[in-house]
């Protein structure tokens, strides 16, 4: 399937969903976006807000509702994250060739120092916006916290997202094609961050694999 027919068919599934349900439907679609990131909250999105510019939906509705359902998928993510716990995960990547304990204390670390901006920004960015909620869980951030930055986060780029089609009507297409060039750029960024952490670790293949007491 090219990644036009992919996007086609989401878009069918979306309407087929917001015809049933009318806003619900795009909160529903949304939370399921957040739960399987191949779906594009790039073409979601846009389609409620024209969806709504065509008198069928209330612009007000779907952003709430959107927002809803991001908020829903990022907490079950978290609880994904809670449940899988910082044990657990340490003993998974004990058992992983290439990974050391070390690197995961570090992004920890990093977590730690800067999990509430974490939260707030990674909900902005593809991909990332899902993926972030699992740290999230692991690390017990505050649940009111969590769902504060995940709501503010989510706002955003729901409102951005669906105004923009709300705005460009029958071309809401265009906020997809916009998107996707920032998602290639993101993708891009994280691929040569995992080669670097590849060279890095294949030069120091003796580096000692330890975990930190608590």
């Amino acid at each position: 399937m090219t990644t036009q027919s992919f996007a086609t068919t989401v878009a069918d599934w979306a309407v087929g969903l917001m015809e049933t349900l009318g806003a619900p439907g795009a909160g529903v679609a949304i939370a399921l976006e957040n739960l399987f990131p191949p779906l594009p909250s790039e073409v979601i999105l846009p389609l409620a807000g024209f969806t709504a510019a065509q008198g069928t939906l209330v612009l007000w509705h779907v952003l709430i509702w959107t927002t809803a359902g991001s908020v829903v998928g990022a907490v079950l993510l978290y609880g994904l994250g809670a449940w899988l716990g910082r044990e657990r995960l340490r003993n998974i990547v004990d058992r992983m060739p290439l990974v050391k304990l070390e690197d995961v204390d570090k992004a920890e670390d990093w977590f730690n120092r800067h999990g509430d901006w974490a939260v707030l920004i990674g909900r902005v960015i593809p991909i990332v916006r899902s993926l972030i909620s699992i740290p999230a869980g692991v690390e017990r951030m505050p649940l009111t916290r969590f769902l504060l930055f995940t709501t503010l986060g989510s706002g955003v780029w729901n409102t951005l997202l669906v105004g923009a089609g709300y705005l460009l009507g029958d071309q809401w297409h265009i906020v997809e094609e916009s998107v996707g060039v920032f998602q290639k750029v993101v993708i891009v960024v994280v691929v040569l961050l995992i080669v670097w952490w590849l060279v890095k670790t294949l030069r120091n293949p003796d580096r000692p694999r330890h975990a930190r007491q608590r």
